[in-house]
């Protein structure tokens, strides 16, 4: 006897299902992370309360936990919009490190005596349209010669990543300082320019990413654009039957979330960092966006909660050394967050059932051969 299962597609899924598949998702990884570090000869308990304790364990904590949160709101979104429309944008990496580099040229640029709102502004829109500027040299082949955008924007992310050690390692550019003698590092912009800290180092970026993912859900679920958008990540065809640009709409999808991930650089250079660092910039941030939006199941509002938890992984990194244990161990349980979100979103979209029992009728035959 031959037992099978059915794979078929669920239809819509009820409400509580797309709630506990993305909270069951984090459970899972954190099982499989209390896994391994038992068999690396750790005790997952301490490590998980040490984890706890440093992302959220006191105001510092939590400050970092949100600093670290703040680009992964906006690269989150980045990948959301995109990919909500079936575009795969892969290059939220290379879009934020050339929206910083852009961001920190005009940040060094513009003079002293600019006032603060007016050098805010200007270096923090610089990064988001050098975001979508670089999104841009794999949106137009996407559109107009149909080239795979899976492979341009990821080998534009090695372009970006090697254009900010350049100007700032390998050149004396106007990004690297020229008072830095000992180690090459990025020219400070001016000071005018700097978001305003309020709590340890939190400033007013994390605020800016918030209005960003809320403003995002805002289009794509109350206006007629984002109407016409969801129509164009269902079907193409359906979509140009109904008389809509699909190329416009594609490209615009694709410069918005170049914009986002830009728009991440800028906030970390008018932030935190308050130059072009690249060793700070190189963190993986567009990758770990990809994580946070496929988590939130491409929804801007919930980004925002789960860019924390992502924060909070981040933040606790370094302090597991002090116990003994690797910071990569945050990276595992980052991956595995993912592979169970993936996993989660097809049990989702599909339902697994066995067969219904049937009764068949057989037919015996009595074939009498001449004597």
């Amino acid at each position: 006897m031959t037992r099978r299962i059915i794979v078929e597609p669920r239809g819509l899924a009820p409400w509580w299902l797309k709630l506990l598949i993305p909270i069951a998702s984090v459970f899972a990884a954190l099982i499989v992370g209390a896994l391994f570090l038992s068999l690396t000869g750790n005790d997952w308990f301490e490590v998980y309360a040490k984890m706890l304790d440093a992302a959220f364990g006191s105001g510092r904590g939590f400050a970092e936990t949100l600093v670290s949160a703040t680009p992964l709101i906006l690269t989150g979104v980045a990948a959301a919009i995109a990919f909500k429309m079936l575009v795969w944008n892969i290059g939220g990496e290379g879009q934020l490190i050339f929206g910083a580099i852009v961001a920190a040229g005009v940040g060094v640029w513009l003079a002293g005596s600019t006032p603060p709102l007016v050098a805010i502004t200007a270096v923090v829109l610089a990064g988001a349209v050098g975001g979508a500027f670089w999104a841009s040299l794999s949106a137009v082949p996407k559109v107009y010669l149909g080239t795979n955008e899976i492979i341009t924007t990821l080998m534009l992310n090695f372009i970006a990543l090697n254009l900010m050690n350049y100007l700032v390692l390998g050149s004396f550019s106007p990004w690297r300082d020229p008072e830095s003698t000992q180690f090459p590092q990025g020219r400070p912009i001016i000071d005018s320019g700097r978001i305003p800290e309020f709590f340890h180092r939190l400033d007013w970026g994390l605020f800016i990413a918030i209005a960003v993912a809320i403003l995002a859900w805002f289009v794509i679920s109350k206006t007629r654009s984002g109407f016409e958008y969801r129509i164009v990540g269902d079907s193409f065809n359906t979509a140009r039957y109904a008389g809509i640009k699909v190329p416009k709409k594609v490209l615009g999808t694709f410069l918005a979330s170049g914009a986002a991930a830009g728009l991440a650089g800028s906030i970390l250079v008018a932030g935190i960092l308050g130059k072009m660092d690249p060793r700070s910039l190189d963190l993986g941030l567009g990758f770990t966006g990809i994580i946070v939006a496929a988590l939130a199941r491409l929804n801007p509002i919930a980004i925002i909660p789960v860019a924390v938890l992502m924060g909070a992984l981040n933040n606790a990194g370094p302090a597991l050394q002090s116990i003994g244990v690797p910071s990569a161990t945050v990276k595992i349980l980052q991956g595995a967050i993912l592979i169970f979100a993936v996993a989660g979103e097809f049990l989702i979209t599909n339902r697994i059932r066995r067969p219904e029992r049937s009764v068949e009728a057989t037919t015996v035959e009595a074939e009498v051969s001449p004597a």
